[in-house]
């Protein structure tokens, strides 16, 4: 391909991005955030995260599975701790169960 056509390639992608985001900044408007559809998709996604979850602690594959069951718990029940101390932040849950593991993978495993 030549130079030319790169560039207008990427120049239609951007414009085709920021059409999109221009189109969502004024449904947002209308939006209800605190509505049915908006609790129905929080409680999807809390719902997808924890079988993700499960399925890693439970049954692990590749190098996971080499990590002792107890580790993998421990990591899980620090996660929680951590989710509901930091009032029901998700991304701090999700932080301190993956610091929490590999901390203690590099220290007993």
């Amino acid at each position: 391909m030549q130079t030319e056509t790169l560039w207008l390639i990427v120049l239609a992608c951007g414009a085709a991005t920021f059409a999109w985001r221009f189109l969502g900044v004024l449904l947002v408007r209308r939006i209800d955030a605190n509505g049915a559809i908006f609790q129905w998709i929080t409680c999807v996604s809390y719902a997808m995260v924890a079988g993700l979850i499960f399925r890693m602690v439970i049954m692990p594959e590749s190098e996971l599975a080499e990590v002792p069951l107890v580790i993998r718990i421990t990591a899980v029940v620090i996660a929680f701790a951590a989710y509901f101390l930091s009032r029901r932040r998700l991304v701090a849950g999700v932080l301190a169960g993956g610091v929490s593991l590999s901390t203690m993978v590099l220290w007993f495993g």
